[in-house]
């Protein structure tokens, strides 16, 4: 739990259970590893059409939802035309064989 200390107040990436994607600043967390993000957005990424960004502002993601939490590099971030990007969508993980 105490790894996410590091990345308080920094630009995190998140991926959800259910594979969706969120980007914004992590202002805290608790024992259950629920997180608080600011400045959030949601990320769509699909094989046939722009991807679609979802501002989100203040947002909490449940511990038990979050598969991993990373920080983001903040030059490549912004070089990146995310209106060009093009995947698959990442599938759920729960109750993966």
């Amino acid at each position: 739990m105490s790894s996410l200390n590091p990345f308080l107040e920094k630009p995190v990436i998140v991926i959800t259970t259910d594979g969706r994607t969120f980007v914004g600043t992590l202002q805290g967390y608790d024992q259950s590893t629920n997180i608080i993000l600011t400045d959030t957005q949601e990320r769509i990424i699909t094989p046939d059409e722009p991807t679609e960004i979802i501002d989100l502002g203040l947002y909490l993601l449940r511990g038990d939802s979050i598969v991993v939490c990373g920080l983001v590099d903040e030059e490549i971030n912004n070089s990146i035309d995310w209106t060009k990007v093009r995947g698959n969508r990442i599938d759920t993980t729960r109750h993966a064989t």
